[in-house]
C-alpha cells in the first residue's frame, strides 16, 4: 500500500487521514464518509511508521460497526488492530487482570438483568410489573452510566421522571446490586465501572494497558457516557494520541447517560487539536439534505449543514390517513411499488418511533409477502438457526457430496433440510424471523456464484469473527434508534403524529431538541425515496383527533387533511390525492381492520365469493409476468390483490383503480390484460360488488 489510496478521498477526508500525530477532533455529518476517513487515517499511520498495528485501538458502539471498520481495515491491507466496543475491550482487559488483581475467575456477566432486578423489586415490595421492570433496568443502567451509587441516585435524579418514586428506585438499585454480589454476577455497566476500579487503583494495570495501546480512535463520540469518558481517560493517561468523531446533530441516546459534552468540549482539553469538518454528503439526494437541513436548524441554527454530493433526485413525500391501519396499508402498497420498480427489499426500510406501531406494519407487509426484516435482538451469527445452518454447510463442505454445484443452488439445498423454502411464509414472529436468517445465508451466496462451497465457510467464518453479518434480504422494520448508523435507497418514517413523534414524554425543552434530532437521524437514513406518514387516529374508526407532528411542519410542507403532498425547497409545489377513508366490508357493512380485509372490502368471517378457477387462471397469469421480469410474484400483485380482483371482478379502469394495490403504473402495464382476464370465460359467475 502507498499513499497513492489518499487519492481516494475528498479534502476534508484527506486532512483526516494525514492527520496521524496528537489530538484529532472530527465533525463528521450524517453521510460524510467519517468511516472511509478514520480507516484511512489508520492504515496511513501504519504505512508512515507512526504506530504499529498492535498498538492501535478503535472504539466503536456496536458489534456491527466494529465490524464493518475491521473489514475496511482488512481491505486497505491492516491486520492487527483492536477494533472492539467499549464494552467488549473492557471486558478483554477485566478477564485479563481479574486473576492477578483479585484472584480466582471472573464473575459471571449477566446478559439479561430483568429477573435479577424483578427480584430486588420483590424484596423491596414494589411493582414487578414487566413493563416496570423494565424501565428499572433502564433506569439503574442510567445510573450507572452516570457513576452514580444507590446513595448518590436520589439526589442527582431530580431532573428526570423515574419509573417509580427516586428513593424506591435506589432500594432497588441497591437490593440489585446486593444479588449480583451474592451470587457472582456482574452485568454489562459494571464490566466498564470495575475495569475503572482496576485501571484507578493498580498503578501497574494502567501502565500495561497503555504500553499495549499508545494511539485511539473512538467513533460516535458524542454518544459517550460519563463512565465511558472515564473510561478512555484512564487508557490515555497523558497521552494525547487520540483521535474523536463525532456529531451533536445525531446525539439521540441521552436516555441511557449519552452527552455530547465530552465531544463539545474537547478542544477545551487539548487546546491544540486538529479540527475537520466534514460537511459532504455522499449518502443522500439534495432535496433530502435540504429536508434535513431544515428541520435541524430550527433548534440548532449553524449545526448541520450539509451538502449533496449526490445530486437531485424526488421530492420527499409526506402523506397523511385516516388511522394507523390504512397507513399501514399504505406504505405496504408503496413498498410494493418501488419494489416493482426494481428496488431491492434489503435496501428499504420503514422506521418508527416506538415499537408500538410495528405489528400493523409487519402485518400489511405480511399480508402481501412482502419480505420483512425486524432489527434488534440477538446478534446474527449467536442465533440458534444460523449456527445449525453453518454446521449442515460445514459438513457439506467436508464430505464434497456437491461440488461442482452453482452455490447458490447448493446452500438451498443444505438448508432445505432445515425447512428452508424461496417463499417466505406468510406468518410473522419467530417463523418469519427463522426464515429470514437462512435467507440472509442464501442472499451472501447469490452474491458469490462462483465461489465454492469451501470458500464460502471460510467468508462465514470470516464474517463471524467480526461479526460482520451479511445484509437481510427483506424490508427494514425498526425503531429510528436501532437504525442509527445504517442506509437504505428508500425509507419511510411513520407514525409522525404529536404525541408519537415526537414522544408525547418528550414535548418539551432538551427533551424535544433530543426528539427532533432523532427525526434528523431518521430522514437521513434515506438515500434517494423518503416518504413520511402519520395517521389520524389509531384505529379505523376512531376520532381523528391527532394532529401531524410539528417536525413536518417545521420540513415546510403543509398538508391540508385527507391529502399528501410533495416537498419543496419553498413549500410549494405540492400534488394531492385523497386518502381512502374508513373502510366497511361490503357484505356486512362492518368496519375492516386487517390489511387483508380492507385490500378484499370484506371481513374474513363473511362469505367468500370469488370463484377458484378464476382465481387459479389470476395466479398462473401472475407467475407467467413474474418469470417475464425476472421479479418475485408478489412484485406483480399480492394475493390479497388477486383474491379482491376474482371476488370483485372489476370491468372498467376506475374499478381497477379502487382496488388496493394497483395504482397508475400498473393499470398502465397490467390494466389491460387484467380486464380481458376478467372478462374471458367467466360470464357464468355472478359478479359481487
Amino acid at each position: 500500500m502507498t499513499g497513492d489510496h489518499l487519492d481516494a478521498l475528498d479534502p476534508e477526508q484527506r486532512a483526516v487521514a494525514e492527520a496521524v500525530e496528537g489530538p484529532v477532533v472530527v465533525w463528521a455529518g450524517a453521510g460524510t464518509g467519517k468511516t472511509r476517513a478514520v480507516t484511512h487515517r489508520i492504515a496511513h499511520a501504519v504505512e508512515l511508521g507512526v504506530q504499529e498495528p498492535r498498538r492501535i485501538m478503535a472504539v466503536t458502539f456496536t458489534t456491527r460497526a466494529a465490524g464493518e471498520m475491521r473489514e475496511r481495515l482488512r481491505l486497505l491491507g491492516v491486520d492487527g488492530p483492536a477494533v472492539r466496543t467499549f464494552h467488549s475491550a473492557a471486558l478483554r482487559q477485566l478477564r485479563h487482570f481479574w486473576p492477578q488483581v483479585v484472584g480466582g475467575n471472573p464473575p459471571e456477566v449477566v446478559g439479561h438483568p430483568a429477573q435479577l432486578v424483578a427480584e430486588a423489586a420483590g424484596r423491596c415490595r414494589v411493582s414487578t410489573d414487566r413493563a416496570v421492570v423494565r424501565d428499572l433496568a433502564a433506569e439503574i443502567s442510567w445510573a450507572k452510566q452516570m457513576q452514580l451509587t444507590p446513595d448518590r441516585y436520589v439526589a442527582e435524579s431530580t431532573q428526570r421522571t423515574p419509573p417509580l418514586d427516586a428513593a424506591d428506585v435506589a432500594r432497588v438499585y441497591s437490593a440489585y446490586d446486593d444479588l449480583k454480589h451474592d451470587r457472582g454476577l456482574i452485568d454489562f455497566d459494571d464490566v466498564i465501572l470495575v475495569t475503572i476500579g482496576m485501571l484507578a487503583e493498580k498503578p501497574h494495570v494502567a501502565d500495561e494497558v497503555r504500553r499495549t495501546y499508545r494511539w485511539f480512535t473512538v467513533d460516535e463520540f458524542q454518544d459517550v457516557s460519563p463512565v465511558q469518558s472515564r473510561l478512555l481517560d484512564l487508557w490515555l493517561g497523558e497521552s494525547g494520541e487520540v483521535c474523536v468523531v463525532g456529531d451533536p446533530a445525531q446525539t439521540i441516546y441521552s436516555f441511557a447517560g449519552a452527552t455530547d459534552r465530552f465531544l463539545r468540549e474537547f478542544t477545551t482539553r487539548f487546546p491544540d487539536a486538529t479540527q475537520v469538518r466534514l460537511y459532504r454528503d455522499y449518502r443522500s439526494t439534495e432535496p433530502i439534505v435540504a429536508l434535513a437541513n431544515t428541520v435541524l436548524s430550527v433548534a440548532a441554527p449553524g449545526e448541520g449543514g450539509l451538502i449533496s454530493q449526490v445530486g437531485s433526485g424526488p421530492e420527499p413525500v409526506i402523506c397523511e390517513y385516516d388511522d394507523e391501519v390504512a397507513e399501514a396499508n399504505a406504505v405496504a402498497d408503496a413498498i410494493a411499488q418501488w419494489i416493482a420498480a426494481g428496488t431491492e427489499p434489503g435496501d428499504i426500510a420503514i422506521l418508527v418511533r416506538v415499537n408500538a406501531i410495528m405489528p400493523a406494519f409487519e402485518e400489511a407487509l405480511a399480508e402481501r409477502g412482502l419480505p420483512v426484516v425486524l432489527r434488534g435482538g440477538e446478534r446474527f451469527f449467536d442465533r440458534g438457526e444460523v449456527r445449525e445452518a453453518i454446521t449442515r454447510l460445514r459438513g457439506a463442505a467436508r464430505s464434497g457430496e456437491m461440488s461442482g454445484e452453482v452455490l447458490v443452488d447448493t446452500v438451498i439445498a443444505v438448508l432445505s433440510a432445515m425447512g428452508f423454502t424461496g417463499e417466505p411464509p406468510r406468518t410473522t414472529g419467530a417463523v418469519r424471523e427463522r426464515w429470514e436468517s437462512l435467507a440472509s445465508l442464501v442472499g451472501l451466496a447469490r452474491q458469490m456464484p462462483t465461489t465454492s462451497l469451501s470458500d464460502f465457510m471460510t467468508e462465514l467464518d470470516s464474517r463471524a469473527a467480526i461479526q460482520h453479518a451479511p445484509a437481510p434480504e427483506g424490508i427494514t422494520l425498526a425503531t429510528v434508534h436501532a437504525a442509527k448508523g445504517l442506509e437504505w435507497q428508500a425509507v419511510v418514517v411513520a407514525g409522525l403524529a404529536e404525541g408519537s413523534f415526537p414522544h408525547a414524554q418528550s414535548m418539551a425543552g432538551p427533551a424535544l431538541d433530543e426528539e427532533r434530532r432523532l427525526f434528523y437521524v431518521a430522514v437521513t437514513r434515506a438515500k434517494r425515496e423518503l416518504l413520511l406518514t402519520w395517521s389520524r387516529a389509531r384505529q379505523p374508526g376512531g376520532r381523528g383527533n391527532r394532529s401531524r407532528s410539528r417536525f413536518l411542519d417545521d420540513a415546510g410542507a403543509p398538508v391540508e387533511p385527507g391529502r399528501s403532498s410533495t416537498r419543496t425547497g419553498s413549500g410549494g409545489g405540492r400534488r394531492s390525492a385523497r386518502a381512502r377513508g374508513p373502510a366497511v366490508c361490503r357484505v356486512c357493512g362492518k368496519a375492516l381492520v386487517t390489511p387483508r380485509e380492507r385490500t378484499v372490502r370484506r371481513c374474513d368471517s363473511c362469505p367468500v365469493s370469488s370463484d377458484e378457477r378464476l382465481v387459479e387462471s389470476l395466479r398462473a397469469w401472475r407467475l407467467e409476468q413474474a418469470r417475464e421480469r425476472s421479479v418475485p410474484a408478489y412484485v406483480i400483485f399480492t394475493d390479497a390483490t388477486l383474491q379482491a380482483l376474482a371476488e370483485i371482478r372489476p370491468t372498467t379502469v376506475d374499478d381497477l383503480l379502487a382496488i388496493s394495490g394497483i395504482g397508475p403504473d400498473k393499470l398502465t402495464r397490467y390494466g389491460e390484460a387484467l380486464l380481458e382476464l376478467l372478462a374471458a370465460g367467466t360470464d357464468d359467475i355472478p359478479t359481487d360488488k
